[in-house]
């Protein structure tokens, strides 16, 4: 349990600045541009995402120690094709210019994935 709140007095103020920032970028963009996700959309997808596969890396840390780095490998699969289901009715819409709504997604998703690389590699040097 102490892993965990260690987590989220990071996870969330992590999430909630970049959430805003993001808000705000695609709130002034939104006169020239027009995108198919809203902002909270991709960070619930994100930070669900990303606490899940913590969590299934805490379980894994306390039971298979040896094991938590294929842990974090798989779960990076499993979340790489969640977020491209995630993107489907983007690629389905035919929107004229998708770079914008995939770069509006792929870049909170990286951010994402750095900060649950920094904890999962904490969690694999101290198990």
């Amino acid at each position: 349990m102490n892993r965990v709140v260690d987590f989220l007095k990071f996870f969330v103020p992590f999430s909630i600045v970049l959430f805003a920032a993001q808000y705000f970028a695609m709130q002034s963009l939104s006169e020239s541009l027009d995108f198919f996700y809203q902002p909270w959309s991709i960070y619930t997808f994100n930070i669900v995402a990303t606490f899940l596969v913590y969590l299934f890396l805490i379980f894994v840390n306390n039971n298979f120690p040896t094991y938590t780095g294929f842990a974090f490998l798989g779960a990076s699969l499993f979340r790489m094709m969640a977020a491209v289901v995630f993107l489907i009715p983007l690629i389905k819409a035919g929107v004229k210019d998708p770079i914008v709504d995939v770069s509006a997604f792929f870049i909170p998703y990286f951010l994402f994935l750095f900060f649950e690389t920094y904890f999962a590699i904490h969690l694999i040097n101290k198990g």
